[in-house]
């Protein structure tokens, strides 16, 4: 009994110090006030290198990636909270004030929660193509009640063989860019994640609705959209969604599609390199 106990307690010692592998990974580079860098769905932090080096004042910078993807290991759902709170834990842990988020798509509703839950920390926001709540555009009405992870659809894709889903992500990647010498860029980040994470995460996605804690963000807040399929169109959707937001300026890409860095570098730097250097 006393030998059984004793391979119990070195079980438990052993899951403890062998738990579930980290949600986030960051890359710090220089020195000075500290930006965290998130990207979107299924995309590295190195996503943002290019952007790096065009800052032009000098900035400590965070590029963060996501567990499930770009070979790091998938942890257990729900991810995107899971995430959320290994970011604040980061945050407070680092001891870091005055913090200036930049985050694209996913990486946008994960900056807008952040700045929710951290007013007093988190001064300056840039949103780069991300709604508070995509479901609403993609599936009107639909309440997140009926969005589960035990779907018709969650179990297709799941089980959808590798040239079938390659198909999938080929038509999705080409109508995130116009510039195609990136799409097979997109369609390898795509290919190269974990396809459980893959398809809860995206449901994770779904069932965001930021829309009810915009009203608790403090932080001086750039929205950059794409102008895809036109200014008309897409420009009211970010007028309606961020409604609440107080501190806010809209800026509309032009012939621009999701990735608004591949479609518009230039303007897009101009614009971050705006924002960051003004109060």
């Amino acid at each position: 009994m006393k030998t059984f106990k004793i391979t119990l307690l070195l079980l438990a010692i052993i899951n403890l110090g062998f738990g579930q592998a980290p949600a986030i990974k960051t890359e710090v580079m220089g020195k000075g006030k500290p930006v965290l860098f998130l990207p979107g769905f299924t995309t590295p932090g190195s996503i943002w290198q290019e952007t790096v080096d065009h800052l032009t004042s000098e900035k400590e910078t965070h590029l963060v990636s996501y567990a499930g993807f770009n070979g790091n290991s998938p942890i257990a759902m729900p991810w995107y909270n899971t995430i959320k709170k290994e970011l604040i834990e980061y945050i407070k842990n680092k001891n870091l004030t005055d913090v200036v988020i930049i985050g694209h798509s996913m990486g946008g509703n994960l900056a807008t929660d952040l700045a929710a839950e951290l007013p007093s920390t988190i001064t300056k926001l840039v949103i780069v193509d991300a709604l508070p709540c995509m479901r609403e555009l993609m599936m009107p009405g639909v309440p997140e009640s009926q969005i589960q992870y035990d779907s018709p659809y969650n179990k297709q894709m799941l089980e959808m063989k590798e040239d079938q889903f390659k198909q999938t992500t080929t038509m999705m990647a080409q109508n995130m860019t116009n510039n195609k010498d990136k799409v097979n860029t997109l369609i390898n980040w795509m290919l190269e994640a974990d396809r459980k994470t893959y398809v809860y995460g995206y449901t994770d996605l779904l069932k965001l609705d930021l829309r009810k804690v915009t009203d608790k963000i403090t932080a001086k807040t750039l929205i950059l959209g794409a102008s895809f399929p036109s200014v008309e169109i897409a420009k009211p959707n970010f007028e309606k969604q961020y409604a609440t937001l107080k501190n806010k300026t809209i800026k509309m890409a032009v012939d621009s599609k999701h990735f608004i860095m591949f479609d518009q570098p230039e303007w897009f730097y101009a614009q971050v390199n705006s924002f960051l250097t003004h109060e």
